[in-house]
């Protein structure tokens, strides 16, 4: 099946919490979004195994978007090669025009693996001749498929960004975001989170800075290109 968009993270909840807004608007705009999970979070501090998979289902169904888990150990991520190829095989098999994935991360060492094995799979999807390659059979029956855009929304657990390439506006959506992150009840406390409150905070301390309640935050693996720049959206410093 052919997806608009994959969204690569480490864990369930990633994808929510650093776009989880985002996703709620390109859903609502009828794209089709496939959430890639490479492990599935366990163990989590407030519930036992597989809960946080059910949790997992049920925000992707408040964001109306889909998602897999490749159930790679969770807290020993790293950016191997054989973990390259099968991203990279699933970009072949999805076709999205757009991926995102973890933005630059120190904090957590899965979050920070994500950067080079997001780049690489996207890359290495673009390339031919793979039966050539030893240790290219799992993309050798696929052809080549071309990305057209990579975005990194940042991640909230990661020191604050001081520029980046864009913000989309998600303040009409964030009640949406803040349900899918509470469906979460296996990681986040369902009142007075720390984590929560911090995510929350930069959303709205971005989207002040534009003018609006909430933004999500993103920087681009290329210059950005528009037709015109009409397209840009008033800012209160021009």
């Amino acid at each position: 099946m052919s997806y608009d968009a994959l969204v690569i993270s480490a864990h369930p909840d990633d994808a929510e919490s650093q776009m989880g807004g985002t996703l709620a608007k390109l859903s609502d705009q009828g794209l089709h979004i496939l959430l890639i999970d490479l492990t599935d979070g366990e163990p989590t501090e407030f519930a036992e195994a597989g809960v946080r998979a059910q949790q997992a289902d049920e925000a992707a169904r408040i964001l109306g978007v889909e998602r897999l888990t490749l159930g790679l150990r969770d807290r020993f991520l790293t950016d191997a090669t054989g973990t390259r190829l099968q991203l990279a095989r699933l970009i072949r098999e999805h076709h999205p025009s757009f991926v995102y994935g973890t933005g630059e991360a120190c904090v957590h060492p899965d979050h920070a693996a994500m950067v080079g094995l997001t780049r690489a799979a996207v890359f290495l999807a673009r390339l031919g001749q793979w039966e050539r390659v030893p240790g290219g059979e799992l993309l050798a029956d696929q052809e080549p498929w071309i990305v057209e855009r990579l975005f990194f929304p940042h991640f909230k657990m990661e020191p604050p960004w001081g520029e980046f390439a864009f913000a989309v506006d998600v303040s009409d959506v964030y009640e949406r975001k803040r349900l899918a992150l509470a469906a979460y009840q296996s990681i986040f406390r369902p009142k007075d989170d720390r984590l929560l409150a911090l995510y929350e905070a930069e959303d709205h301390y971005y989207g002040r800075m534009l003018g609006v309640a909430y933004t999500e935050i993103y920087r681009s693996a290329a210059p950005l290109l528009v037709d015109t720049p009409a397209v840009f959206r008033p800012a209160p410093h021009g």
